[in-house]
């Protein structure tokens, strides 16, 4: 079983990423962090207390985290994911409560109390960065980080030249490549061979459950976006393949590879410049995947998500 903590702006691919962990028993969820990103802080940690609750996890532990990114106005995904974050279906506002605390103390006490844990970003860095500059100690505590992030081939989904959780605070990113703790990365490249169908939206919606009912809205309302954008069949599930590659790293193929993060150009501001192809002597610092399995993946989604 992984230790996890899930730093997330929710964000409908969010939520089913949440809603895969809660449902796997591969993981044990330490916590939830959240962060400004998709939508602001506010509506992340809301939307968080939402789908915890809508597993039936009401016991998980929720902080909310930084509101802004280091240095920078805030970016958010509105025009993608609605005013809510969650748009598609209507969510009663959540019962439980926010844990007292700030989400970067929540990260730093438990790294440093709990052996192996893995952090799990699904969102901007700003709360994993902020924990590594206060707290340089817990790097090398670190087990692993699994993030959702940047591109190679595929490049900007918000810029011509960057991805969206790494554009909206690329300094943060900056700190977290070069921490030295092990990185796996899950970028655009692979996310965007993870579509969704109508096949599959109807699997969920037959359910008959809550969860699938909201999967099904989200998945509808989000992926109008992107059909539009690319010209696909479906959306791109970014974010649950960082949490299906802890449950099974085997649906997933990548490169151990250089990632630098641009941080000074107003024209490739958080350009994730991987060296693919080995031209540089800089040192390899992440597992960039490219490649997978997208009928097991989402096996596995519709597998875990109703059980719930």
């Amino acid at each position: 079983m992984r230790k996890i903590i899930i730093d997330t702006d929710p964000g409908q691919d969010d939520a089913v990423a949440i809603l895969l962990a809660l449902a796997s028993p591969e993981v044990d969820v330490l916590g939830i962090t959240a962060v400004a990103g998709n939508v602001p802080l506010e509506l992340t940690a809301k939307n968080t207390r939402i789908v915890c609750e809508l597993a039936g996890r009401p016991d998980v532990k929720v902080f909310a985290g930084c509101d802004r990114p280091i240095g920078r106005t805030l970016v958010t995904a509105e025009h993608v994911h609605g005013q809510t974050g969650l748009n598609g279906v209507e969510h009663p506002d959540p019962t439980m409560p926010l844990q007292e605390g700030h989400a970067v103390d929540f990260i730093i006490d438990t790294i440093r109390s709990t052996d192996d844990v893995t952090l799990c970003p699904l969102g901007p860095l700003t709360n994993i960065a902020t924990a590594l500059e206060r707290a340089p100690d817990i790097a090398e505590r670190i087990k692993e980080i699994v993030l959702m992030g940047g591109a190679y081939f595929e490049v900007g989904n918000i810029t011509p030249a960057a991805e969206f959780n790494i554009y909206v605070d690329p300094e943060a990113a900056d700190i977290v490549f070069k921490s030295g703790t092990p990185l796996v990365v899950a970028p655009l490249d692979l996310t965007h061979k993870m579509l969704t169908s109508a096949e599959w939206i109807e699997t969920m919606r037959a359910l008959g459950t809550p969860v699938g009912d909201a999967v099904a809205g989200w998945t509808d309302f989000f992926e109008r976006f992107d059909v539009a954008k690319y010209g696909s069949a479906g959306a791109p599930l970014h974010d649950p393949c960082v949490i299906a590659h802890i449950i099974d790293p085997s649906l997933f193929s990548g490169r151990h590879v250089n990632v630098e993060i641009e941080t000074e150009s107003p024209l490739t501001r958080g350009m994730t410049v991987a060296d693919w192809w080995g031209v540089t002597d800089r040192a390899k610092n992440a597992l960039f995947l490219g490649g997978g399995d997208r009928a097991r993946f989402f096996d596995l989604l519709t597998t875990r998500l109703g059980t719930l």
